[in-house]
């Protein structure tokens, strides 16, 4: 069928929606609802489509619209459910069961028939790594099976007035409900109040006579100190204590005050370093001033023992002949410092006598590349932007240049751009199967590198890493099996991702042609690099991106401008209508 996507924004849930929906043999269209409700008819009216699918929309859809197509709206809850949050009340209220929803738009909020609900479980993760998880993989069947009943005609969707529906409204879920009271909420409370917010809209809470939204939580197991004190530094987080334990937060953001940009997430420690000392700080004593360069870093070894409750970002771990390096940066952005501490790691790793080494395994993101919200907020982008980018490419080069063990990278969840490329850098790409990768630069106006002229064309062929780079399209696990940018996918839920991982890297260790395939692909990197070293994919790449980043004019700076501040662009559009075939 023609089907056009309506969506606020082409986020992780509507690019799988695209994705999957393209798999199957339909053509799909979007177009953004944050574009305006003229910007919707156009592309109605250019596209002419059979179905309308709106995978994340928070604002209506133009009652012109509705009225005259039928429109499938995605509500991440189960039948019954309204109202703007269902999400962050499923887990402020402890909900070990969800669902998703396929309901028809008509004019009451949620209220249309339902053409498909899938339920899931919900494990003890933020918010956006359930939506990216759990959530994702409920509603890209549930949308799936609606447009399988809207194409074969016959079904009839179920009203919500039916008796076996208890219909709930749920109110929009306010800051006043968010707000963490430090001298009396339990660490545990604490927590679910940073994970139900972790990405959007974060918690509103004041540090350092500054207000500011608090993003993402974990558990420290051994810090202590007075309720709401900040206590220690960690990879960016900050530890800040409670009732009775201590929590780490990743990101701050700034509240917006008037007349100023949009501000953004970043770590937060570097958001503090930006605060003045609280009026009467004393300097001169030890531990008085708050600021994040005066507070302990407190550091945890590599290879952390099980038993640890704490934040760390990268873990190192052995298993028998496989070693595991997992890392998990939030958003899957990698500043600088990420990728010079990932690649510390990296050489630790190397360092151990394991034939099989994997690179992530974990849940969620994998990596999307450099930190554009560290580079935004930095003196000089354009400087950040080149240590950031020649940071990543030596991790990459680093994978490449490892000839003595067999690497693979496993991604859990999705993967973007430069973080495509530290995958494809791997001997063994494993993917679970409802991520969605996007190895192109295109809509944030690059170029590209991380040595992406070697490792793209030698998996896919030139003329399809043409097309992916030229299309700038996401691409759904399946088809990134069938045209080799991966080489195993695995069916499962998010919460057995880690575990499949271990068991089938055990398997790769014990194979009998391990050893010749080591031998082999050594002699293959021996050959490539005579044919063309790798230093010249790298200097042509950085020589196209510096000067792209040097340059004021270039789109890429207002592309990342709004990009981390969650602002339309136009030349920020996913697809035009009409325009993906």
């Amino acid at each position: 069928m023609d089907i056009l996507l309506v969506a606020s924004a082409f986020n992780s849930l509507s690019q799988r929606v695209y994705a999957e929906l393209s798999d199957r043999g339909h053509r799909v269209d979007v177009v953004l609802a944050s574009h305006g409700a003229d910007a919707v008819l156009a592309a109605v009216r250019e596209a002419r489509p059979e179905l309308i699918v709106a995978p994340m929309l928070r604002t209506a859809l133009p009652e012109e619209v509705w009225r005259e197509h039928t429109c499938l709206i995605v509500h991440p809850g189960p039948p019954g459910d309204r109202g703007p949050s269902s999400l962050d009340w499923a887990i402020a209220e402890g909900a070990a069961q969800w669902g998703v929803t396929v309901l028809q738009a008509e004019a009451g909020m949620d209220a249309g028939d339902v053409w498909a609900a899938v339920s899931f479980p919900v494990p003890p993760v933020g918010k956006s790594d359930l939506y990216r998880g759990e959530v994702a993989d409920a509603a890209s069947a549930a949308v799936l099976l609606a447009v399988q009943r809207y194409a074969d005609g016959s079904f009839k969707p179920r009203p919500q007035s039916d008796p076996g529906i208890r219909v709930v409204w749920r109110d929009f879920f306010r800051q006043e409900r968010r707000a963490i009271d430090w001298e009396s909420d339990s660490t545990e409370t604490v927590l679910g109040k940073l994970r139900a917010a972790d990405s959007q809209p974060g918690v509103l809470d004041e540090v350092l006579g500054r207000e500011v939204f608090l993003h993402g939580g974990h558990v420290e197991d051994r810090l202590r100190g007075a309720p709401g004190a900040l206590l220690a530094t960690r990879a960016g987080a900050v530890c800040r204590a409670t009732r009775e334990g201590a929590v780490w937060i990743p990101e701050l953001r700034p509240r917006k005050s008037s007349g100023d940009p949009a501000p953004f997430r970043r770590p937060a420690a570097s958001v503090l370093a930006g605060f003045p000392a609280p009026p009467g700080t004393d300097r001169g004593t030890s531990g008085a001033d708050e600021r994040p360069h005066r507070l302990p870093e407190s550091t945890v070894p590599l290879e952390l023992p099980p038993d640890r409750g704490t934040f760390t970002d990268i873990r190192y771990r052995r298993q028998g002949a496989v070693g595991f390096l997992d890392f998990s940066f939030p958003g899957g952005a990698m500043s600088t410092d990420h990728c010079r501490r990932l690649l510390d790691a990296y050489r630790y790793a190397l360092a151990r006598p394991t034939p099989v080494l994997v690179l992530g395994g974990s849940r969620d993101f994998f990596s999307n590349g450099i930190h554009l919200g560290v580079i935004e907020a930095s003196a000089d982008p354009a400087a950040e932007s080149w240590a950031n980018l020649n940071a990543m490419n030596d991790l990459v080069e680093a994978v490449l240049r490892t000839t003595d063990r067999l690497v693979v990278a496993a991604l859990g969840g999705n993967a973007a751009a430069g973080g495509v490329m530290l995958a494809l850098a791997a001997d063994e790409v494993w993917c679970r199967e409802g991520a969605v990768l996007n190895p192109h630069y295109r809509r944030m106006g690059l170029y590209g590198s991380e040595y992406w002229t070697y490792t793209l064309p030698r998996r896919v062929g030139a003329e399809t890493a043409e097309r992916l780079t030229g299309e700038a399209l996401p691409v759904s696990a399946v088809t990134a099996a069938r045209i080799g940018l991966v080489d195993r996918r695995m069916p499962v839920p998010p919460q057995g991702f880690t575990a499949e991982v271990a068991r089938t890297a055990a398997e790769l260790a014990d194979a009998p042609d391990l050893a010749s395939r080591i031998a082999a692909k050594a002699a293959v990197r021996r050959a490539d690099e005579e044919r063309r070293p790798l230093a010249d994919h790298r200097r042509d790449e950085l020589a196209r991106m510096h000067a792209v980043f040097f340059d004021p004019q270039a789109a890429y700076h207002a592309l990342r401008s709004a990009f981390v501040r969650k602002l339309p662009h136009g030349s920020a559009r996913p697809l035009a209508a009409g325009g993906a075939r």
